[in-house]
């Protein structure tokens, strides 16, 4: 058990710890195009080559990314209770309690633990999320609808594509998935060197309300997620993935939208921070209670 605990997390400490690295070595990591080349091309290649070589039956994938959007509205739910006995502002903070990394740590740690079958999985949750991301997301930091945001995001595309593709029972030639497959390979790597460099940059101000924040994203989001899968009565890789995925930390896009739209930068970096190191220093019980 033990090893395999550690084949599931040592690839992502050591790729996010290379970014952190090259971070704190002064060494150039231009941000914008790293993230431009997951967001733009990595991501939507995985997507593409994901569902329409799916292995499992596309009525699965759709039930399963529902049960993402139910776990979305239970976090947005519990987290503007919370923050409203807190007597904080919900604009600033309640993104990062509805949205955990599911992109950047859940992802890799989801094939890692679950093999194709739980990145599969994995990323019906991590499309919902980036969906409900940019468009619930930005709305709640800027207070602005973000629609035109939405329709410039290739990931929506290669979804609705791929889906509709699998939905007619297109086959898809063998040179366009060879491409978005290698193409796509570039996706977990970047996600996690971006992650670790992102945490080289962050300092904790405001320790106190960050560990707050902190500590109810990572117990919300187990506690949905084991509410969820007795609820739904999942088994296996899909009872493993949607814990895993809800348990994440704060993402790091909602420290990029707090300091856009001017919400608190500094305790939200704080939350993504803490609620990461958090998250390291948990896994291995975490992951030992789900294999």
């Amino acid at each position: 058990m033990y090893q395999i605990l550690f084949n599931v997390i040592a690839p992502v400490l050591v790729c996010a710890g290379l970014g952190f690295y090259w971070a704190k070595t002064n060494r150039q990591f231009h941000m914008e195009t790293i993230t431009g080349l997951v967001t733009n091309i990595g991501a939507p290649t995985l997507v593409f080559t994901t569902l329409v070589q799916l292995d499992m039956a596309l009525t699965e994938f759709l039930e399963f990314g529902m049960i993402g959007v139910l776990a979305v509205a239970c976090f947005l739910v519990i987290g503007f209770v919370l923050l409203k006995l807190w007597k904080l502002d919900y604009r600033a903070f309640l993104p990062s309690l509805i949205f955990p990394n599911s992109g950047n740590m859940g992802l890799p740690l989801c094939f890692f633990a679950f093999g194709e079958e739980g990145l599969t999985l994995a990323l019906a949750i991590f499309t919902v999320n980036a969906v409900l991301q940019f468009t619930l997301g930005v709305w709640l930091a800027s207070g602005s609808s973000s629609f035109k945001t939405l329709l410039k995001t290739p990931l929506i595309y290669a979804a609705l594509l791929s889906l509709g593709l699998r939905a007619a029972d297109i086959h898809v030639p063998e040179w366009i998935t060879d491409t978005t497959e290698l193409l796509s390979g570039i996706t977990i790597p970047l996600m996690l060197m971006a992650l670790g460099v992102s945490l080289a940059s962050l300092s904790v101000k405001h320790l106190h309300l960050a560990s707050g924040i902190s500590v109810a994203r990572l117990a919300m989001g187990f506690g949905v997620g084991w509410g969820l899968s007795w609820a739904f009565n999942l088994e296996g890789a899909a009872r493993g993935v949607l814990i895993l995925e809800s348990a994440m930390p704060v993402a790091v896009f909602n420290y990029l939208f707090s300091l856009r739209y001017g919400r608190a930068p500094a305790q939200v970096a704080g939350s993504v921070l803490i609620s990461t190191l958090l998250s390291f220093a948990t896994l291995p019980l975490l992951l030992y209670y789900l294999l």
